[in-house]
């Protein structure tokens, strides 16, 4: 694998004499999991046991000795599985561990669905997911999964994240899995390397900050926010939860983990942040955080922030133009 000169030397900074093991994890083949549908294995017949290795932080993730062909196997296509990574099934023991009340959640960049049916397996019964996606091709294979999932208790829609100023303090916790510049997915994503850029790095991050503006007013006082990534640099990860702090009014919570887990602390002092690296963890890249809100006043906005998001959006089309009667069934 050829990596961009330049993310090279991010790396270095970043892990100094652990970035050549991170470089040969990045060259190596990734591991192969499935997160089991618990709603559908009631309802087996025939039972679904497959003597696998278990994902240590998901209650339903299992990783396979190898690769099959999912696309011939009926019971993948009737939902009693889905094909997710596993570092991002964090999210789960996130949302379980710090969600004991039926929620109404809004998972903001759903697509293509998989972090949508992990929060559907942690929420507490009772509870509502709205899963939105901007992209109207993309929102249609995210309806397609949770259809294939059977739970009724989910909303799709199909908006921008500025849309959601309409709701205020709605949403008792919020995902916002944003769309990065995708460091992490280099062994899978060889299209990610090469529109890798440190141009992009920071468009990204700026993207990034509008979203979390566009976002927060909908998120009730004291609800959560999980904030995650798939990529590696500091400026799309720490840099941005920080931000939040000081420009939203947003507050840290800690998330109680196993030292076995082979998680990595923030990178930047004063973050609470959990790393998933490559080279020690069974999984891809991944990055989370999880923040909450204080009081309702309005936040200070960075003005320096960059409004690329803003200007270049796409244009969404929305599903549900009112998801209040959804939220109060």
């Amino acid at each position: 694998m050829k990596l961009p000169e330049d993310f090279i030397l991010s790396m270095w900074s970043l892990f100094g004499n652990d970035s050549k093991q991170l470089f040969e994890a990045l060259d190596s083949d990734a591991p192969v999991t499935i997160r089991l549908n618990p709603h559908k294995l009631k309802r087996n017949p025939l039972g679904f046991k497959l003597p696998l290795e278990p994902v240590p932080w998901s209650d339903w993730g299992y990783y396979l000795k190898e690769r099959p062909a999912f696309t011939f196997d009926p019971l993948f296509h009737a939902g009693y599985y889905y094909v997710q990574e596993a570092s991002s099934m964090f999210v789960e023991h996130v949302v379980r561990q710090h969600v004991k009340e039926p929620a109404v959640c809004l998972d903001l960049c759903g697509a293509p669905g998989g972090k949508s049916v992990s929060l559907l397996s942690a929420l507490p019964e009772g509870s509502l997911l709205v899963s939105n996606e901007l992209v109207r091709q993309r929102a249609n294979i995210l309806s397609e999964t949770l259809t294939k999932y059977g739970i009724s208790s989910s909303v799709v829609t199909n908006n921008h994240p500025r849309d959601f100023n309409a709701f205020p303090e709605l949403f008792d916790l919020i995902l916002v899995d944003a769309p990065c510049s995708g460091e992490g997915m280099f062994r899978k994503d060889k299209v990610a390397i090469e529109e890798w850029s440190t141009q992009n790095v920071a468009m990204c991050a700026a993207r990034q900050r509008d979203i979390l503006t566009d976002v927060w007013p909908s998120l009730k006082p004291g609800g959560l926010l999980v904030y995650s990534t798939c990529t590696f640099n500091s400026s799309e990860n720490e840099e941005n939860t920080l931000w939040s702090v000081h420009a939203l009014g947003a507050s840290f919570v800690e998330v109680e983990i196993e030292s076995t887990w082979g998680i990595t602390p923030s990178l930047v002092r004063d973050a609470v942040c959990y790393r998933f690296l490559p080279h020690k963890t069974s999984g891809e890249g991944f990055f989370v955080a999880l923040l909450q809100k204080g009081d309702s006043a309005e936040p200070e906005i960075d003005q320096k922030s960059a409004s690329s998001y803003k200007k270049g959006r796409q244009k969404s089309s929305p599903f549900v133009k009112d998801i209040t009667d959804f939220a109060t069934w």
